[in-house]
């Protein structure tokens, strides 16, 4: 009949037959760690751009703004240089838009080339690991069972 000292025995040399390989689960995490560190590159470059479109905007804007505010010699000039102003706006609004859409499209293109790259390696890593385990664990089999013949 076994006793608890057996048992103990037997599930220490069972887990020692099968040791635990902290490498796959190491590289998934640096896989995941530089995906990280890409995509906030990404983030970050589109937030400088985004930033650098926005002030160039606001100047373009002020700048423009400057001959609405000034005074005219006869009414009509006001409307005129209001109207100009509409129109110098509506343009520089079309422009910083399609400035913003490029960036906006950038990121959009890098950051499913980084996940398509990323898939990619944690998938060869995923079958790193299991082919691994698996021969492990086959070497261990035969290990236990040439041990019990």
């Amino acid at each position: 009949m076994a006793n608890a000292q057996d048992f103990n025995k037997l599930v220490q040399d069972m887990l020692g037959a099968f040791p635990v390989d902290m490498t796959a689960a190491q590289d998934a995490f640096k896989t995941q760690a530089d995906l990280g560190d890409k995509l906030s590159k990404v983030a970050l470059e589109a937030a400088e751009k985004s930033s650098e479109i926005s002030s160039k905007w606001t100047k373009e804007t002020i700048a423009k703004l400057g001959d609405v505010t000034s005074a005219k010699a006869e009414p009509t000039e006001y409307t005129k240089a209001a109207t100009d102003f509409a129109s110098a706006s509506a343009e520089l609004a079309a422009e910083n838009l399609a400035a913003f859409a490029e960036v906006a499209k950038k990121v959009q293109m890098e950051t499913v080339e980084l996940m398509l790259a990323a898939g990619k390696d944690f998938s060869e890593d995923a079958t790193a690991a299991v082919k691994k385990a698996t021969e492990e664990a086959t070497k261990a089999a035969k290990k236990a069972t040439a041990a019990a013949k």
